[in-house]
Formats: C-alpha cells, sequence, structure tokens
C-alpha cells in the first residue's frame, strides 16, 4: 500500500518571470558542475592572467595586481546549454574592459585559453561595453575551484560553456579559431534566446 499522500505537492517552487528563461530552459536553484576533466587545483601565488595575440603589446596580471583593479558585484542570470538556468546570480570580479583598456588591436576575435587546455572562442565585441568579467566571487564567498575559481570568465549573455573555467588568458586573433566544445560541435557562437547549441543550430 502506498504511503504517498495525495496532499504532498513538495516544496512549491518560486515565482519566475518567464521573460528571463530562454526557450528549451528550465529554472533551479541548484548550481550543477560540468566539467570536461579533472578540476585543476591552482596556487593563486603562482598565477597569472594575459592578454596577448594580435596586440601592440601584451599585458600581464598577478593576482594581487589583478585584485587591486577596480572591482565590480554586478547579478546576472546564467544559462547552460544543458538546459538549466540559474537566476540571479551575484558575483565579484574585475571587467574585461578595465583589462581591455589601453590594448591597441586590430583584431575582432578572442580566444580564451584556460588551466586543463580547455580553449572557446568569442567575438571581441562580446567582451567588451559592460557584457563580460573576470570573477573571482560567487555569492559573497571565494569561487571554488569545482566552478572554475580562482577565476573564471563570465560572459552571461552567451551559454555558459563560453564563461570558461579557469581561465588564465585572452588571446586576441584576425580569425576566428573555434575551441574545445565549437570543435567538438557545439555552436560556434551559443546565444540562448535563439537555442543556438550545436552547429545545426
Amino acid at each position: 500500500m502506498s504511503s504517498f499522500s495525495r496532499g504532498f505537492h513538495g516544496r512549491r517552487r518560486p515565482e519566475v518571470d518567464p521573460s528571463r528563461v530562454p526557450p528549451g530552459q528550465y529554472v533551479t536553484e541548484d548550481f550543477p558542475v560540468l566539467s570536461a576533466g579533472p578540476t585543476p587545483r591552482i596556487d593563486t601565488a603562482a598565477w597569472t592572467f594575459a592578454i596577448d595575440g594580435a596586440v601592440d603589446a601584451s599585458a600581464t596580471w598577478t593576482w594581487d595586481e589583478l585584485n587591486a583593479l577596480p572591482q565590480e558585484t554586478f547579478t546576472v542570470d546564467i544559462h547552460c546549454v544543458t538546459k538549466w538556468s540559474k537566476l540571479g546570480t551575484t558575483w565579484t570580479g574585475v571587467s574585461v574592459d578595465s583589462l581591455l583598456e589601453g590594448v591597441a588591436t586590430e583584431a575582432e576575435h578572442v580566444s580564451v585559453w584556460a588551466d586543463g587546455g580547455y580553449t572557446t572562442n568569442l567575438p571581441l565585441e562580446d567582451l567588451q561595453d559592460g557584457k563580460a568579467w573576470v570573477v573571482h566571487t560567487y555569492d559573497g564567498e571565494p569561487l571554488e575551484p569545482a566552478h572554475g575559481g580562482p577565476v573564471r570568465l563570465l560572459v552571461p549573455h552567451l551559454y555558459f560553456w563560453k564563461s570558461a573555467k579557469w581561465v588564465r588568458g585572452l588571446t586576441l586573433t584576425i580569425d576566428d579559431e573555434p575551441g574545445f566544445w565549437e570543435t567538438a560541435g557545439y555552436h560556434n557562437y551559443g546565444d540562448p534566446w535563439r537555442e543556438q547549441r550545436y552547429w545545426s543550430d
């Protein structure tokens, strides 16, 4: 005999504004962990972040130098290609605009590279004008390694695989260079509002 009560409906989910959820996505209150390989454990004393490639002069920051730059705390929604969305996530980090300040380039593309051999590609314009950050804090706490700590790229208007974990640098390129997941069949751009999940989308 079943012990299920017809009067029990589980915990009520919070009301969600459907205009914030791209097509094909569901909202989660969890923060799923998805990785292509083992989680790197990175010593911030030896950590650096670089901008190089098709630039007049490369730039490199240590951990302390990155944290000495102007910091921004902001709240955004994030959307994973595996169809979950997490709304109202709060982060702290450095705007990519701050990192690109003074960088002279004719490049229109970026190859993002990270510990573990991961890369992803974006148009340079998708990292500018307040659209992207290098973040080290999530919900008021240091970013956990499983979620990309000590720092990850955050580009919330694109699917979350473009927000590379364990990010170490941006290489500005003249030509577009698809990265790890893009060469494996994921869409080259990844707009969640257009459901650009795979090359055929």
